[in-house]
């Protein structure tokens, strides 16, 4: 009965009510599909990195990452055998090389790897557009598809390589093209080139030895326990373990500055649902003073106008709260299953950071859920106002009013 009064009286002007409950309706529904395209965009352009190539961590030599040198690589029998059948890792040999065309010359990243574990952490056999995918004992080399266009090479054309290899020994060769991969980065589709492990330590002269071991998880949500089980393992003192945020921290920075810029705009929308709702609860209020008057007189205790009022404020914000949601859910999942491509001077500004020129929202349910709660406590501190004005509310001068 008390609710239901309420829920009447919030009705008495159904311009305003309903003026009132679009508002927080809107500020929801754009609240939502900002923070979800904002962490989407974010969680694509990182995992484009991470899954494609980084890892979610690495293991070098102690002082590789500071200076990225043949020298300071390491034998992979330093490794305890142990960590290996602990935690699935890809080994590489990693180098910085000339690549050659013609007249063409471009500085790349030459990455030795085990074909087989180098799919089973980054898919890199799905990422071919063209030829085949190179096999463990294979004298040819997959190039990334932005570098195939620069060096205007395609599959079965000859890629030179000239480099320096372990401890000064000149590097230098040629290598037939057997594939084409693409890569969601800009960066990284204009500089690598992958090779068997075997060859790539035969073009640096490096011997069994390797530059990193890339850790492989199923996801974001392993990477605490793995990190432990490794660094509990590894001899201590002569390996850096580094996750995805240490060795892409620019990428991380940007995150967290353009998450800040997000947030303001949140905020903003936050306090326009405030002000809206306090403009509702203080017209509601103020307007049946002489009401409130009355029914104090005849009996009625403030404690039970308190509640009513409330209730009313309360209502309206959570009405809003869910028909945001519920309007919410349908768009940003159909912008999770239909990102938008950019284009144009975007899309420039985009790959010029090395980041896939999209932007994709995330489904999850704690962002909708995040939205109802903060309008729920928005709500009651602004519903503190009726509970005051009725506290005060003396019978007599509420109805001269």
């Amino acid at each position: 009965m008390f609710l239901k009064l309420a829920w009447r009286n919030l009705w008495r002007n159904k311009r305003r009510t309903a003026i009132s409950i679009s508002a927080v309706l809107f500020a929801v529904l754009f609240a939502s599909t900002i923070q979800s395209f904002q962490k989407g965009t974010w969680d694509h352009m990182v995992d484009n990195v991470v899954r494609y190539y980084l890892g979610y961590a690495q293991i070098h030599q102690k002082g590789f990452w500071d200076e990225q040198t043949l020298d300071n690589s390491f034998d992979p029998k330093d490794v305890p055998a142990s960590l290996y059948k602990t935690v699935d890792m890809s080994p590489r040999l990693e180098s910085f090389a000339l690549a050659s065309s013609g007249e063409i010359t471009r500085g790349i990243l030459v990455v030795g790897i085990d074909p087989q574990k180098e799919t089973a952490m980054t898919g890199l056999k799905n990422h071919i557009t063209k030829g085949e995918y190179i096999s463990e004992n294979d004298h040819s080399v997959v190039i990334a598809e932005g570098l195939a266009k620069l060096l205007k090479l395609t599959v079965g054309d000859t890629l030179i390589l000239v480099s320096q290899g372990y401890q000064g020994q000149n590097a230098a060769g040629a290598y037939p093209i057997k594939s084409i991969a693409k890569f969601g980065a800009p960066d990284l589709n204009k500089q690598l080139v992958f090779m068997p492990l075997s060859l790539a330590r035969d073009f640096y002269g490096t011997g069994e030895r390797l530059t990193s071991l890339a850790v492989n998880l199923p996801g974001r949500a392993e990477l605490p326990a793995a990190l432990a089980t490794i660094k509990s393992q590894l001899p201590e003192g002569e390996f850096e373990v580094m996750d995805y945020k240490k060795l892409m921290p620019e990428l991380v920075e940007a995150q967290e500055l353009d998450t800040a810029g997000a947030m303001l705009i949140l905020w903003v929308l936050y306090l326009l649902i405030a002000f809206g709702l306090f403009g509702t609860i203080l017209m509601m209020t103020r307007e049946r003073t002489y009401e409130f008057g009355v029914l104090t007189a005849i009996g009625t205790k403030k404690k039970t106008l308190a509640g009513m009022l409330w209730a009313e404020g309360m209502m309206i914000g959570i009405a809003g709260a869910i028909l945001g949601i519920l309007l919410s859910i349908p768009v940003v999942y159909y912008l999770n299953i239909n990102p938008i491509q950019l284009s144009g001077d975007m899309a420039t500004a985009y790959e010029k950071y090395g980041m896939e020129p999209v932007m994709k929202a995330t489904f999850e349910g704690w962002i909708f859920l995040r939205q109802a709660v903060i309008v729920f406590i928005i709500s009651s501190i602004l519903t503190t106002y009726p509970l005051w004005y009725i506290w005060k509310l003396e019978p007599v001068s509420a109805m001269r009013e």
